[in-house]
C-alpha cells in the first residue's frame, strides 16, 4: 500500500535530503521517487512549478514544493515537533534556517568548481560562513550535540546535507577548514552520526555523489577513486 507522502527527488539532491531527514526523525512513513534530472517526466513537471525537487505529494493529490515550506508543513502537521516551543528560540531557529541558502551556495560552489583556480577561490570563501555558524553554536545556550540540545531540529535538518557534502569533498581534497571551527566540526559529526541523517539518502550516497562529479565533469573528479570512476 502506498504511503500518504511521496517525495520526489534526484538521487544526490541535498535539498530533498532535508525533507527526508525531517520525515525520518519523525518516523513518518513515505515513499520516494528518484527521477532523472536530465529527463524530468511530464507528470513531475505538472506538479512542480519550477521543475525542481523536492516535491512532496500528499495522498496523490496536493503537491508542495520548496524544501523549507515542506519542512515547516511537516512540522505543523506531524509529531513530534522539531521546532522549539519557545517563540523566541523558534524565531532564532528560523533565522538560522534562512541562512542555509547562503551557506549552501558557498559550499556547493566549491564542490562543483570548474578548475583548480576556481576551486581555490571558492574554498577561500568557506571560512566566512563556517565562522558565522561556529559563533551561532557558541551562543546557542546549550551543550548540544544538536543546535537546540539533545534533540534534532529543523535547523539541523537544513544544514546536515551540506555539511555532509562538504565532508565528501574534503575526503577527496583535504582543505583543512572545518578543523579550525571545533563547535561546527562537533555539530557536523553529530549530524552525520544521526540515524535520521543516515537513513535520509540511498545507502551509497557518497559513491553517487562521486558519479555526479564525473557526469558534470567538475575539477574534483580528478580525485575520485578509480573504482568509483569505473
Amino acid at each position: 500500500m502506498a504511503s500518504k507522502y511521496l517525495l520526489c527527488s534526484f538521487v544526490t539532491c541535498p535539498w530533498v535530503q532535508r525533507a527526508a531527514i525531517v520525515l525520518q526523525e519523525k518516523k513518518v512513513a513515505y515513499d520516494i521517487n528518484y527521477i532523472d534530472p536530465d529527463n524530468r517526466p511530464d507528470w513531475f513537471r505538472a506538479i512542480s512549478p519550477h521543475a525542481k525537487v523536492p516535491v512532496l505529494q500528499i495522498d496523490g493529490k496536493t503537491a508542495l514544493f520548496e524544501s523549507n515550506a515542506i519542512a515547516e508543513y511537516l512540522d505543523e502537521t506531524t509529531a513530534p515537533k522539531l521546532h522549539p516551543e519557545d517563540p523566541i528560540l523558534r524565531a532564532r531557529n528560523r533565522a538560522w534556517t534562512d541562512y542555509v541558502s547562503t551557506f549552501a551556495s558557498v559550499v556547493t560552489g566549491a564542490l562543483y568548481a570548474d578548475s583548480e583556480e576556481d576551486f581555490n577561490a571558492k574554498t577561500a570563501k568557506i571560512p566566512a560562513v563556517f565562522a558565522k555558524l561556529d559563533e551561532a553554536l557558541a551562543l546557542r545556550g546549550n551543550d548540544g550535540p544538536f543546535f537546540n540540545g539533545p534533540k534534532l531540529s529543523l535547523v539541523d535538518a537544513a544544514y546536515a546535507p551540506f555539511l555532509q557534502r562538504y565532508t565528501f569533498m574534503n575526503r577527496l581534497k583535504d582543505v583543512g577548514i572545518i578543523e579550525k571551527y571545533p563547535r561546527l566540526a562537533a555539530w557536523r559529526d553529530a549530524l552525520l552520526a544521526s540515524p535520521a541523517v543516515k537513513a535520509s539518502t540511498v545507502p551509497v550516497i557518497e559513491a553517487e555523489w562521486h558519479k555526479n562529479l564525473l557526469k558534470r565533469k567538475r575539477w574534483l573528479q580528478k580525485f575520485v577513486p578509480e573504482s568509483a570512476a569505473a
